[in-house]
């Protein structure tokens, strides 16, 4: 059965009101993170997406200036996300619940709108596999890790990540359902022990929340949209909006349109 449309608009239209991580919201929709660069910083970051597809698999860039998307018609970028970050020279300089002010200050803005996790936790729950961060009603938990993206242009920075516990004996299953979705992060990057992505303490996540993990679970690390947003703070450029982390753009695409 295909979802409903009218649940991914309505949860549109709850967001431009309602300040909350939009995990497990219109189940069965795509999902996306967001950034928003001056048309002179849009080329280091198309090739910064094309150099690193894991972490930043694009799924739609705008025309410069416009705050409207083919993946959800009659939406709007500027007010359709819970909530926005306005970064200048790399640092957070406000969070927002509407950003149509801040998309003023650059008429030649272009929003790239990338893969995101959450699209494949409705199959993850489907096949029985517990998603925590939405049974603790809780933002994911996401890290900024040791591991570097490939440079381009004037763009670097380190590979971010969102962490899920998984039984030890569904970590496979686990890994071939997300696996399906490659335009969406597909496979875990990272499976076990933190320190091999340069992450000392699960329970401080650099974006989100903490969740509890369990006895004879696993934890499970995906590579993770934030990652622009690693790499604004890394590499400075003068203006950017993008999503606040585990507040993201539902689209009108239905999830099964990535899966292959």
């Amino acid at each position: 059965m295909r979802p409903d449309p009218a649940s991914a608009a309505a949860a549109r239209l709850a967001c431009r009101s309602t300040v909350a991580p939009t995990a497990g919201m219109a189940p069965g929709f795509t999902q996306c993170n967001m950034i928003s660069l001056p048309r002179d910083w849009a080329w280091d970051f198309l090739l910064f997406a094309q150099r690193n597809p894991k972490p930043c698999p694009v799924l739609d860039v705008t025309d410069p200036g416009s705050h409207q998307t083919a993946l959800a018609p009659g939406a709007d970028l500027r007010t359709d996300i819970p909530l926005y970050r306005i970064w200048r020279d790399g640092l957070l300089a406000d969070e927002v619940a509407d950003a149509t002010e801040a998309w003023a200050e650059h008429p030649d803005l272009l929003t790239f709108l990338i893969g995101c996790s959450f699209t494949f936790e409705t199959p993850l729950q489907a096949a029985g596999i517990e998603v925590r961060h939405i049974a603790q009603g809780c933002n994911v938990p996401m890290y900024l890790t040791s591991r570097a993206c490939r440079p381009a242009g004037r763009l670097h920075g380190q590979m971010v990540v969102s962490m899920r516990p998984i039984p030890a004996d569904r970590v496979a299953e686990a890994a071939m359902i997300s696996g399906r979705f490659p335009a969406v992060h597909g496979a875990p990057v990272h499976v076990g022990d933190p320190g091999g992505l340069g992450i000392a303490d699960l329970s401080r996540p650099d974006f989100g929340d903490p969740v509890q993990i369990r006895d004879g679970e696993v934890p499970v690390f995906w590579a993770c949209g934030v990652t622009p947003q690693a790499a604004v703070m890394a590499s400075k450029p003068p203006f950017a909006i993008t999503h606040a982390p585990g507040h993201m753009f539902v689209t009108d695409i239905p999830d099964s349109q990535w899966q292959v």
